[in-house]
């Protein structure tokens, strides 16, 4: 990755070398399951580009026979995103199941026939992670995590849900640079350029939710994140209304981002005390 200054002054550029990126990922995945004893790694297809490349990813990390791409609608799932889902599963030439989890969703739902959009979207989120690792054990197939750094700063994920997988190659890539990876690995244009929507609502899109576009946020987080005062970002031209929006998400949602609390009763504490990087 590029490192050097976007601009003299500015925070570091979030212009991507894309083939480094590319090796450095594929190594990582490869590493990544060795060390827990996979071969095989089974991911969810969403239909968007998060996924896509996580796919595009795994598949050169590990050859498109170790890789199962799982289609997970519900009743509500646009008929798009199952089609670009599939659109990826067949230019990559991976396996690919299609589990439908609306009877499991509405199995639960029934009894809470009040619950809202966001506590619907929350259970299926959760059901399709159900799946997901049931799949794995299936298969014995790794699964692999989707989600990007700007969703991850901004709180904008199911806790439990999207972050479960235990390896995740996007995690540290903001997700104007997953669309960057995305061109480079040859991620199909229609997937690319679509408006980015976790499809648990209709007619929901993540830029709508959160009230600013993924390229204004990232540039907001990167300042953010380099150490840039709200002062400074708006000497750069960013609006109050934004530098809120931003602040409001990242400083709220630092719980989503840790592991759970435990209260320590011992100078072992694992996770705490306890840091070793490989457990014995």
């Amino acid at each position: 990755m590029r490192h050097g200054l976007g601009d003299q002054g500015g925070p570091p550029s979030l212009l991507l070398d894309t083939e480094l990126t590319e090796s450095w990922l594929v190594g990582f995945l490869r590493e990544e399951l060795a060390r827990r004893g996979f071969g095989k790694a089974v991911i969810g297809m969403s239909g968007g580009v998060d996924s896509a490349v996580s796919a595009f990813l795994a598949v050169e990390a590990l050859g498109r026979e170790n890789v199962v791409g799982v289609r997970l609608p519900y009743r509500t799932s646009s008929q798009e995103s199952l089609e670009h889902a599939q659109l990826v599963i067949d230019a990559l030439g991976i396996e690919s199941r299609t589990v439908d989890i609306t009877a499991a969703v509405d199995g639960y739902l029934v009894h809470e026939p009040d619950a809202d959009a966001q506590r619907r979207g929350n259970i299926m989120a959760r059901q399709r992670m159900i799946a997901l690792f049931d799949l794995s054990a299936r298969y014995r197939a790794l699964p692999i995590g989707t989600g990007n750094k700007t969703e991850r700063l901004l709180g904008y994920f199911t806790w439990h849900a999207d972050d479960s997988p235990p390896v995740n190659p996007l995690g540290d890539l903001y997700k104007t640079q997953v669309w960057q990876l995305a061109h480079h690995l040859g991620v199909p244009d229609v997937v690319v350029h679509k408006a980015p929507t976790a499809d648990l609502v209709v007619g929901q899109t993540d830029e709508g939710d959160l009230g600013i576009s993924y390229a204004r946020a990232d540039q907001i987080l990167n300042g953010m994140l380099h150490g840039f005062s709200h002062e400074a970002l708006r000497a750069r031209g960013f609006g109050n209304d934004e530098l809120t929006t931003v602040s409001r998400r990242l400083n709220g949602t630092h719980w989503k981002r840790r592991p759970p609390a435990v209260a320590l009763l011992s100078q072992s504490g694992i996770g705490e005390s306890y840091l070793r990087p490989v457990d014995y």
